[in-house]
């Protein structure tokens, strides 16, 4: 078989799968594109993730999609991009198709709440794992400014609760201000 057609049904399988069993949100995609795509295949660096989803996250649309789009794009080009985008849309359409067609019977259902509330859970447990790796990698980096800015943030949000598309502004606003700084001493 040839390499371009098993690449691509791989991003198939691979995004149907992650699409399929990431509840939670966009963010808790991010740690297992970084387990299929990065650490099982190699298919790009935790650098190239995570200014990947940067541009998924500041792009406009979900950023699940965004990111898988973005990680097919980069594995096997647009027909990549196309294959992912297809697939990370795919079991959330059809999920939520199902739950609203028997909505009434899930509401009332004590054992789908309890499963639901169970899946709370196991997002929170993926966003740490998440937040560790992230933060980890920019300990890596062995950058005091980029370092402050963790505990920073995280003060400004959870004693302060300052919005977190403030923080967010607020960071860019300064990393921008320091790379611009850094290229002018440098000339």
């Amino acid at each position: 078989m040839n390499q371009n057609i098993k690449k691509n049904i791989w991003l198939l399988g691979v995004n149907l799968f992650i699409s399929a069993f990431t509840f939670g949100g966009g963010y808790v995609v991010v740690p297992m594109i970084r387990r299929y795509f990065v650490l099982k295949k190699k298919l790009f660096s935790e650098e190239e993730l995570i200014e990947m989803a940067a541009v998924a996250q500041s792009t406009p649309g979900a950023i699940a999609i965004n990111l898988s789009s973005l990680a097919g794009y980069r594995t096997a080009g647009f027909a990549g991009a196309a294959i992912s985008c297809i697939a990370a849309v795919l079991p959330p359409l059809i999920i939520l198709g199902i739950v609203s067609a028997f909505y009434s019977i899930f509401i009332s259902n004590a054992v789908i709440a309890a499963v639901l509330k169970g899946m709370e859970a196991g997002v929170a447990a993926v966003m740490v794992d998440l937040i560790v790796d992230m933060c980890a990698m920019i300990l890596k980096e062995k950058n005091i400014f980029l370092s402050a800015l963790i505990p920073a943030a995280f003060i400004a949000n959870f004693i302060f609760q300052i919005n977190a598309i403030y923080i967010l502004i607020v960071c860019c606003l300064l990393c921008v201000v320091r790379v611009v700084l850094k290229k002018r001493n440098k000339q």
